[in-house]
């Protein structure tokens, strides 16, 4: 027998509602009018959600994923695929599974753009996140021009089945994609690619592969409180001469950074050319955001012309500078 949800008393229709997953508040909604009117209702009259959007073009598919606590667990709530031309009239739009819906687009850039805009009108948020590869690169600038508020999480793909434009593209990326807390970034460039502009502010810079291209300049001009970049060939010499920068009060929102290296690295006569206040430092180093502390046992500690002091600790394998406000 069917449940009459749209008679229900309100007190009780809307706890049904606040039990519902993200997901089925979508599939809901897509029943009728007066369902999608009621659902829309309900989420304009309550606060603003703490649900966090985030719109997805990868490997040619798009969909939205929402996160409804801290422990960044997504649920993803409708998909963009591309369209099926084996499919009956009746089925080329739309399909239901068990989890979400998946709605299907002639145009793919129109398909994203149409269900992003029904779920953010739907619960009355904007966008978090934007995930990407080298194909959703038009959505930056999309983004930036639909809604005022500025990403607060941003996250580009490397995608080894796109070859194209590859230095274009990156630095495309670098110079107009925006976001205030995470930004995560890695693609394959040719070893003549630089890139001479800034990023930020932000809280996190995460570069997890292919940070070949970072130069002294480069780290200088990243205005971050925490810096992660790996496959680095900054040269020793050149991380002394960030660390004098430093020192001397540059970069001062920075709490946290961390070089991985491409190739073994050799730190000789590293105390010779900096003033380190002391050697064999032991400790542990609270990661902002993080429910984790970083351990070091032979670290340095060296001294900003203020005062603030900062554990440096290394091998021939990472580079790491701490903080300590």
């Amino acid at each position: 027998m069917p449940f009459p949800i749209l008679h229900t008393p309100f007190v009780v229709l809307s706890e049904i509602i606040n039990i519902l997953e993200p997901n089925e508040i979508v599939t809901a909604s897509f029943c009728s009018k007066n369902m999608r009117r009621l659902l829309k209702n309900h989420y304009q009259r309550r606060k603003p959600l703490e649900w966090k959007l985030i719109m997805i073009d990868y490997a040619y598919c798009g969909q939205i994923d929402i996160e409804t606590s801290e422990d960044d667990d997504r649920i993803t709530v409708i998909a963009e695929q591309p369209y099926r031309f084996e499919r009956t009239t009746l089925e080329s739009k739309i399909a239901f599974n068990t989890e979400f819906l998946e709605l299907y687009f002639e145009d793919h850039e129109m398909g994203i753009k149409m269900i992003v805009e029904y779920v953010t009108d739907l619960f009355n948020i904007g966008v978090y996140g934007l995930d990407i590869d080298r194909n959703g690169v038009w959505a930056i600038d999309w983004i930036s021009e639909w809604q005022e508020k500025m990403l607060a999480r941003f996250e580009f793909y490397k995608n080894s089945e796109i070859r194209w434009n590859g230095d274009a593209t990156i630095d495309y990326v670098l110079r107009n994609a925006r976001a205030s807390d995470y930004y995560n970034v890695e693609d394959v460039v040719s070893n003549t690619f630089q890139f001479d502009g800034k990023l930020g502010p932000m809280k996190q810079l995460y570069i997890p592969s292919e940070g070949q291209w970072v130069t002294l300049n480069n780290l200088i001009n990243f205005n971050a409180n925490h810096i992660v970049v790996r496959d680095s060939r900054l040269s020793v010499p050149g991380l002394y001469a960030f660390i004098r920068h430093w020192s001397a009060g540059g970069s001062p929102q920075l709490t946290f950074l961390k070089l991985e290296f491409e190739d073994v690295t050799d730190f000789e006569n590293f105390e010779e050319q900096l003033e380190v206040v002391e050697t064999d430092v032991v400790g542990d180093y609270r990661l902002r955001d993080r429910d984790q502390d970083y351990h070091f046992d032979n670290g340095c500690s060296i001294q900003r012309n203020d005062g603030v002091k900062a554990v440096i600790e290394f091998d021939i394998f990472h580079f790491v500078m701490m903080v300590f406000l």
